[in-house]
């Protein structure tokens, strides 16, 4: 059974690309303390049961919906999908599939079933101005947070290593004078990496308060860019920023064994397995806060800037129509898009119908409609952009998005 702790850019250009005669489309909140987990299988059966009956008001036999929603109802017994919990939960369903998602967001619950997946809610996950990530890196152990500013989430990566040891357990000589003889030692002062591992597991490996050995460094990069591996395997399409929290003299060895360009230059000192997850967000928060905003002003001043030069819109026929054609002609779709960022109203609809031959506003919902706002967002997050939810009065020019231009 597939459940996910973690929405890559590919998950959602899947699911905002299919398009099927029923698309079910489930949000739930999860409840996390110990005594209140117990209502989170409830209230998904809950809305399966609400998603069988929307199912037979549009046509289907109940034999036929039940059948539908026969692996999704399957997720009420799975014992270990309950024992990890998260804020919410994101269930989307077809005739064929089932996919499950465990993410850092509490959902309010709704069900919506329609020809493709509803897809707005998930789009706090992408946006550009609070969600970022944590790596706690310590000898015994590396573990990675997606965060946003009200949340933390452990997300699990298949592959990572347990820990220094574990990542030069196999052919430790071999691997390690390999890797001397192709990369220099890393320079360096600060207090020696000490491992705090407890009585009975790994045995630690650094003493004392030097700087440690040339041979110590390569080995503790060694194990980094193992890391790194993993890592780039899960983030290669991300565009959040990754703040370390450790002890500051790893911040450098693992900068020069780093290959993802949004980390931080800043990082949370320290010994991070004894933070939990709430008190790693909180103090990494302070480290990401002044890049949000900072980011996010100079955005809104340049849009004002280009604005009038072709370089930037808030006319939402010419943002729609240029996403469109930054789709088609590009191979890689999120290298390729056309947006770099765009500012986009929170609590606010503009419906109507996009299709490759035009972009059709209604007063009012018809039949059919989605939400262009959505769509706007959701092709700029897909196409590699940076997409800012904010009020509609926050949103610069007046209008209910502004786009900046790539080129």
């Amino acid at each position: 059974m597939e459940y996910i702790d973690l929405i890559t850019l590919d998950d959602l250009r899947i699911l905002a690309e299919k398009r099927e005669e029923y698309c079910v489309s489930l949000y739930m909140p999860m409840q996390r303390m110990a005594k209140e987990t117990r209502q989170n299988p409830i209230l998904l059966k809950n809305l399966i049961g609400k998603a069988e009956e929307e199912l037979i008001a549009l046509g289907m036999r109940r034999p036929e919906a039940g059948g539908f929603l026969k692996k999704a109802r399957s997720y009420l017994g799975e014992g270990p999908f309950w024992q990890h919990q998260s804020d919410g939960l994101a269930m989307f369903i077809t005739r064929d599939d089932t996919r499950a998602f465990r993410v850092p967001v509490p959902f309010t619950d709704l069900v919506v079933v329609t020809d493709r997946f509803h897809l707005k809610p998930m789009l706090a996950l992408f946006t550009g101005d609070g969600r970022y990530y944590v790596l706690a890196l310590s000898q015994n152990e590396a573990r990675l947070f997606h965060c946003t500013r009200y949340s933390a989430h452990e997300v699990r990566v298949d592959g990572m290593p347990r820990g220094l040891a574990d990542a030069l357990k196999y052919d430790v000589l071999e691997k390690h004078l390999q890797f001397h003889t192709r990369t220099p030692a890393i320079q360096g002062g600060g207090r020696a990496f000490s491992s705090g591992a407890k009585e009975g597991k790994r045995p630690a490996i650094f003493h004392g308060h030097g700087s440690g050995t040339d041979d110590e460094k390569d080995r503790i990069m060694q194990y980094f860019l193992q890391v790194d591996r993993i890592l780039q395997k899960v983030l290669y399409r991300d565009q959040a920023p990754l703040v370390l929290a450790g002890v500051e003299y790893l911040f450098s060895i693992y900068r020069a064994a780093n290959s993802y360009q949004y980390l931080l230059d800043d990082g949370v000192g320290g010994n991070p397995e004894i933070l939990k997850p709430e008190e790693l967000r909180q103090q990494a928060w302070a480290v990401v806060a002044p890049h949000f905003s900072e980011t996010q002003a100079k955005a809104g001043e340049r849009f004002m800037q280009e604005l009038g030069t072709g370089h930037a819109s808030k006319d939402i026929k010419e943002i729609l129509r240029g996403a469109s054609q930054g789709r088609v002609d590009t191979l890689r779709l999120w290298l390729g898009g056309r947006w770099e960022c765009k500012f986009v109203p929170v609590g606010l609809q503009v419906w109507g119908v996009f299709t490759n031959g035009g972009v059709h506003v209604h007063e009012k919902e018809e039949p059919g409609d989605e939400d262009l706002l959505d769509v706007a967002a959701i092709q700029t997050v897909l196409n590699g952009g940076t997409v800012y939810a904010v009020k509609p009065e926050e949103v610069p020019g007046g209008s209910p998005l502004a786009a900046i231009f790539r080129y």
